[in-house]
């Protein structure tokens, strides 16, 4: 499991002192800024983590929810976050954000696949551009109040001002607070269609909403006032979806076993990746099967054990030898242990095998350059070219696949693989410099235009940015 990981930080500013007043309203202000930071769902600012396997699961668990919700599977994206909380969001356009929480916090398959439906729904009724609109009905109303106190308050009526400017915040609040209940209730009801169209048992959204319920608990979150939440109750939500789910045709339906194993397997493969102890307490040695030998493979692999960690991955491997998946992890361990040459036919046999995978085959373009044998590079690039055309954000290919022009001697095409790579990364202005300094040396044809593509691109959010253009 790779992490490909950047920052994108929230626009905001600072509130300029001009009168004695303006201190009254940072609560105003503070008001505002939540609203603002409610209709963007913060997602950014966090680590995304890529993984074949998790993506691969993704989609085919998702398939068809996403034909039941009326969109077109491949075209909703669903990407993994590093976040240790059980949650996911979505934040705009048809991408769904997952957070590792989630997966590490499911007992099985048909609690993802609820929440999946439930964000669907969220996308399916466009529910952050209406957000954003009940934010900025909200805003009114907090920037009226706001400037009929001050006027109270600049005729005498410092009381009556402030009264005025408080109530108005807390009219605004309330009425965005109960758009935001009615959108979660709308995608609740929308996630149970779709569960439903798809022949899914609605057991599993009924667990997860009592897991939060119980987390709600644990932290003493209030029960009793659900007029001051962003979302309605959990018992509330609970208790409309048991009629609903318990009078569906697909309640009694089992989950697809299949699915179920994959979603097992991903599961201890994250846990091993991201809390190595807690993967060794929950699949601990003496426990003989994929899911167990997954899960300490990767905790081995991160606490730094190699010899431990090849021989998990040697009984996976030994037991499933056509599995890309495996052979990839394989591969990764000895790369990342500094055995490269060893890694190569592991890596190859798992391109091979799943040859529509890019993560992969950039893994094994990275082994080839790794090597530091030349007679590999020719075999490298084709891998790695392959790799960024099937996928849209792969920076580290991009990063790799600059070696090998470097390699070439072919500078102008390696400022072109940076160009992509800091575009990707919202690395704007070292995106500029790249680019140009790629138009500099490439002749007009494609790779000069992408090249003008992303300088122009890079200017532009600069330049909105407020930065100067060197």
């Amino acid at each position: 499991m790779r992490r490909f990981s950047w920052t994108v930080h929230l626009a905001g500013g600072k509130v300029a002192t001009m009168t004695r007043l303006s201190q009254r309203f940072t609560a105003v202000a503070a008001l505002l800024a939540l609203l603002s930071a409610l209709t963007v769902r913060p997602a950014m600012a966090q680590q995304f983590l890529r993984d074949a396997e998790t993506e691969a699961l993704f989609e085919d668990i998702a398939a068809p929810l996403v034909e039941a919700a009326g969109m077109r599977p491949g075209n909703v994206e669903f990407v993994l976050i590093n976040d240790d909380s059980i949650n996911a969001f979505v934040a705009g356009g048809q991408r769904v954000y997952i957070h590792s929480g989630l997966i590490a916090s499911s007992d099985h398959v048909g609690q993802l696949q609820a929440v999946i439906a439930h964000e669907l729904g969220h996308v399916a009724g466009g529910h952050i551009i209406r957000l954003q609109s009940g934010a900025s009905n909200a805003t009114a109303i907090s920037i009226a109040s706001l400037i009929l106190g001050g006027l109270a308050m600049a005729a005498g009526g410092g009381e009556a001002g402030m009264g005025a400017m408080m109530l108005g915040q807390q009219v605004a609040m309330a009425q965005f607070l109960s758009f935001s209940r009615t959108q979660e209730t709308s995608a609740d009801i929308a996630g149970a269609t779709y569960l439903s169209k798809a022949g899914l048992s609605g057991r599993g959204s009924l667990e997860f909403f009592k897991k939060l319920q119980n987390q709600e608990y644990r932290y003493a979150i209030p029960q009793d006032n659900g007029y001051a939440r962003t979302h309605p109750m959990s018992s509330e939500r609970i208790s409309y979806l048991t009629n609903l789910y318990e009078e569906d045709a697909a309640w009694q339906n089992p989950y697809d076993a299949d699915l179920e194993a994959r979603f097992q397997r991903v599961k201890a493969k994250l846990i091993g990746y991201l809390d190595p102890p807690r993967a060794l307490r929950d699949y601990p040695r003496g426990q003989d099967n994929e899911i167990a030998h997954t899960a300490r493979a990767y905790a081995y692999h991160q606490g730094a054990y190699p010899a431990e960690a090849m021989s998990e991955v040697e009984a996976l491997v030994a037991a499933n030898p056509a599995d890309p998946y495996l052979l990839e992890l394989k591969g990764q361990i000895l790369l990342e242990s500094g055995k490269p040459v060893e890694a190569l036919d592991p890596l190859r046999r798992a391109v091979e095998l799943a040859p529509d995978e890019p993560l992969i085959a950039t893994t094994f373009g990275h082994a080839l350059i790794a090597t530091e044998d030349e007679s590999h590079f020719a075999e490298a690039k084709q891998v790695l070219r392959r790799a960024v055309v099937q996928d849209e954000y792969n920076p580290f290919a991009w990063y790799q696949l600059g070696i090998i022009y470097d390699r070439e001697g072919d500078s102008a095409r390696a400022a072109l693989a940076s160009a992509e790579r800091f575009h990707m990364l919202g690395q704007h202005r070292l995106a500029l410099s790249s680019a140009r300094m790629a138009m500099g040396g490439i002749p007009q044809g494609p790779d000069w235009l992408r090249a003008q593509d992303i300088a122009m691109v890079s200017e532009h959010e600069l330049k909105k940015a407020g930065e100067e253009i060197r």
